[in-house]
């Protein structure tokens, strides 16, 4: 796979030793147990995948070299370019500034834009209609253009089961920008529609089967279906693709309800149920994949409580928190600072969208044992920052460089 240049303040030695070396026992990728860091009094188990992924890196080459190749020149993100609080803020720090937030909002007036500022497409991609509107301005969006190949590859899909003449229903969450991308490009060919998770699927199958009175559909999905979207026609023969960043367990959930509900609904077999269901396969991505197995894999270790690194408006994350949460006390903060000290630490909470604080989130009897990851757009430094904060509270038997040593 393609090395790429970026800062070397977001490498960690430690953890690219680790990553090396169970790359080199594990070519094909089939072991997902965690790599035990001991320090006596305190252990932690790192997830066999975490970290910077291939589209991540390659978003992050491109901006730092945007900067370097256009001095004096007005350099924007259209909105973060991963959803990581210190890459954002080293660009920023580098005078890039933001022309929307996540949700699409306006930072910057675009009617300030011209042909001579560079525009940067994050790593989630943009719609057909704000490329246009960019390169109707002279901006090339192809040159500093840094959407994820693996987001491609759904967009890529999606046209091609339109040519077929299938629906596309997108899984995503609605306002993120990559599902915002991906709708735009799939309803560019095809009828199309988002919808959120399972009760949504339940909903839709409802209007397949024709249970409910197709108007309800309008009101449903406000504002996630495509223009002149036709409920008695278009969910007759449909295609399901994703958000690269969701549960593949959800995706594929979905996915299945829905095939079933068009199976019983035309009465179909299963040499003819691509007559009405496309088969998309999976268009998560493979960090995606990789780091939700290697989370499995994680929880098959005993331990008293979890911590995922990460940013808080990061979906692949999100979900890794997701996953922990089902077995044990998670902590999902997206700084070593969040962890104030041995008794205290303040972290997310997904459910209430808030920073809480929580007190006596280390057990007061040894050893410790901590399971930890981290999302696809967090630096390994950050990971090895929490490392070494967390052990600091503890007489440990190895410090983290006589660690390093024994996976170099």
């Amino acid at each position: 796979m393609k090395q790429f240049t970026i800062p070397f303040t977001y490498r960690s030695s430690l953890i690219s030793a680790i990553k090396n070396k169970r790359k080199e026992a594990d070519k094909m990728k089939k072991d997902f147990t965690p790599t035990l860091l001991d320090f006596g009094a305190i252990q932690i188990y790192l997830a066999r995948h975490f970290g910077f992924c291939y589209g991540v890196e390659n978003a992050i080459e491109i901006a730092f070299r945007t900067v370097d190749e256009n001095p004096g020149k007005r350099i924007f993100l259209l909105s973060e370019m991963i959803h990581n609080p210190q890459v954002n803020a080293d660009l920023v720090a580098k005078g890039v500034q933001f022309l929307q937030d996540t949700k699409g909002k306006p930072l910057v007036s675009l009617d300030s834009i011209t042909g001579d500022d560079v525009v940067i497409i994050p790593a989630f991609g943009t719609t057909l209609a704000m490329e246009k509107l960019l390169n109707d301005k002279g901006i090339q969006t192809e040159k500093y253009n840094t959407t994820c190949p693996f987001v491609e590859k759904v967009w890529n899909r999606s046209e091609q089961i339109a040519g077929k003449n299938y629906s596309v229903i997108v899984h995503g969450k609605p306002t993120h920008e990559e599902t915002r991308a991906t709708f735009s490009h799939a309803s560019a060919n095809t009828p199309s529609v988002v919808i959120n998770d399972m009760n949504e699927a339940v909903l839709l199958g409802k209007f397949i089967t024709g249970e409910k009175p197709a108007e309800e559909f309008y009101n449903i999905f406000s504002g996630r279906y495509s223009e002149g979207f036709d409920v008695s026609k278009d969910l007759q023969k449909i295609g399901v693709v994703n958000q690269t960043t969701m549960l593949a367990s959800d995706t594929q959930g979905i996915s299945d309800y829905l095939k079933q509900v068009v199976i019983n609904t035309y009465n179909l077999s299963p040499e003819n149920v691509e007559e009405r269901f496309a088969d998309t396969r999976d268009t998560l991505c493979y960090a995606t994949n990789d780091n939700q197995s290697a989370v499995y894999g994680l929880l098959a270790t005993d331990a008293h409580l979890a911590i995922v690194v990460g940013g808080y408006n990061s979906s692949n994350t999100s979900h890794l928190v997701e996953l922990c949460e089902e077995k044990l006390p998670t902590y999902f903060i997206n700084d070593p600072s969040k962890i104030i000290s041995e008794t205290r630490i303040t972290h997310f909470d997904l459910h209430t969208h808030e920073e809480k604080t929580t007190d006596n989130y280390l057990p007061a009897e040894g050893p410790v044992k901590i399971l930890m990851t981290s999302g696809a757009s967090c630096p390994d430094a950050v990971v090895e920052k929490v490392i070494e904060k967390i052990i600091g509270f503890f007489e440990v038997d190895k410090k983290l460089e006589e660690l390093e040593e024994q996976f170099v």
